[in-house]
């Protein structure tokens, strides 16, 4: 019978089968950070048990420590306490960790398919909703809440119940100015934040066969602001070339083993999927959120939407000081953050930066560029992308989550406008009273020149 990627990947991880559309899952790899790695595994061994297989369990700090030039562990106090608990139960279980400085620290859903640690075919878990991140790659990956985290560690797997099936197909020749973040808020904005609740979402069709691996990672991270906990793209050439190499993949004999098997990933040319949907591309624009939900969208030739009786939307417009019917572009911003596990690889960098050189952030911005990783942070600066940055005003910081959740102090100040290339913009996200306009690289690059809102097809 034919499959769709999904299935094929649950029906390959389920060792039981635990009735009412329940399975227990094995899982293949568990990702932990310092907001809740090191409180779960001390919760382990204050109840007696170990962590199951260590060696498929890989840490890294990255939502509590600063991202400010020069930092240290105890920069952001609360952050070094963490980040210390984790470092000792990661050192009493036998947990490869990640720390800061070392080459391999950075946001846990950077780092994880940059070494290699995330495959295709792959079941992935880790206590951060964005795990779906991960299936950018092939790998059938999804965040889980603490007491499953215990779960997880002390047993390498997961009841979990089996989601239904969303295929959402791009289609057509990406018009300019227009990446995958921009795909991404418009199938968002046409669906519904609730669109994908309760299923398992895949990406396909010709528009996302072009994307690199690190677009598709981008388009996967927000599957979880349309709903679902579960957002997949299929392993192809382009997947394994980028893959070839990485510290964790497999190597000699055993990559030929994985790439045969791989290929047996995607879903059947003739699997049916509980909903299937169908974008074309020459309908998607350069995209920015005027509200605070993910749905709350439009292109940045829009203008802001009479209410027509709906609170939340009356509710949205007077926290983001909007009023209806006003244009986006030429809304003043007054600060911009590039960064995030939706937007701090290196391409992004490189293009926002292919934006900003050669001019300047306009006087009121405070603009930051936080780099998803340490290899990133490498890769950029034996590029000169940090120079490009700071002649252009941009402070260019220390790999973290820093401005996307606000969880290590550092946030944007009350009533201050923000255009963030990160993945919500909810009420107080970036911090309290802070109003987020979500966006690409090149979008947040634009608006930070500008200091508003602004169409980076202009540039």
């Amino acid at each position: 019978m034919p499959q769709t990627m999904f299935d094929r990947i649950w029906d390959r991880h389920a060792i039981a089968d635990l009735g009412e559309g329940w399975s227990l899952l094995y899982l293949d790899r568990i990702l932990v950070h310092d907001l809740s790695g090191g409180r779960a595994m001390q919760e382990l061994a204050e109840a007696g048990r170990r962590v199951a297989e260590p060696r498929k369990v890989f840490a890294t700090p990255d939502h509590a420590v600063s991202s400010a030039p020069g930092r240290t562990e105890d920069t952001f106090a609360r952050g070094g306490q963490l980040l210390r608990k984790m470092r000792e139960r990661c050192a009493a279980e036998g947990v490869r960790m990640f720390d800061l400085g070392q080459r391999g620290n950075g946001i846990v859903h950077v780092m994880g398919p940059e070494l290699g640690i995330v495959l295709p075919g792959l079941t992935v878990a880790c206590g951060d909703s964005h795990t779906c991140t991960n299936g950018g790659l092939g790998a059938m990956a999804f965040g889980i809440g603490a007491s499953e985290l215990g779960h997880a560690l002390a047993t390498q797997t997961l009841p979990q119940r089996r989601p239904r099936t969303f295929r959402i197909r791009f289609e057509g020749a990406r018009p300019a100015g227009v990446t995958a973040k921009d795909m991404i808020l418009h199938a968002i904005g046409r669906f519904g934040a609730a669109a994908g609740t309760g299923c398992a979402l895949e990406y396909a069709g010709s528009a996302v066969r072009a994307l690199s691996v690190e677009e598709r990672l981008t388009l996967c991270n927000l599957s979880i602001e349309m709903g679902a906990r579960v957002g997949m793209v299929a392993p192809d050439d382009t997947t394994f070339q980028w893959l070839a190499g990485r510290d964790f993949a497999p190597k000699g004999r055993l990559w030929d083993q994985a790439l045969a098997d791989w290929r047996g990933v995607p879903s059947d040319g003739d699997a049916r999927f509980d909903r299937d949907e169908r974008i074309e591309m020459s309908d998607i624009a350069p995209q920015i959120t005027w509200g605070t939900s993910p749905e709350q969208v439009a292109p940045v030739t829009a203008q802001v939407p009479d209410p027509a009786g709906r609170r939340d939307i009356a509710a949205a417009l007077d926290y983001m000081g909007l009023r209806p019917g006003q244009s986006l572009a030429g809304t003043k911003v007054d600060w911009v953050f590039i960064g995030s596990c939706t937007n701090s690889r290196l391409s992004d960098l490189r293009a926002a930066a292919s934006v900003i050189k050669g001019r300047k952030v306009a006087p009121h911005v405070t603009a930051w560029v936080v780099p998803g990783s340490e290899q990133v942070k490498a890769d950029a600066e034996a590029e000169g992308l940090h120079r490009v940055f700071a002649e252009a005003g941009f402070e260019w910081r220390e790999p973290g989550c820093a401005l996307c959740v606000a969880a290590n102090g550092e946030t944007v100040p009350e009533g201050a406008r923000c255009v963030s290339t990160s993945n919500r913009n909810f009420v107080g996200r970036q911090g309290t009273g802070a109003r987020t306009h979500l966006a690409s690289p090149p979008m947040a690059a634009a608006a930070a020149l500008a200091g508003a809102i602004v169409d980076v097809r202009s540039f």
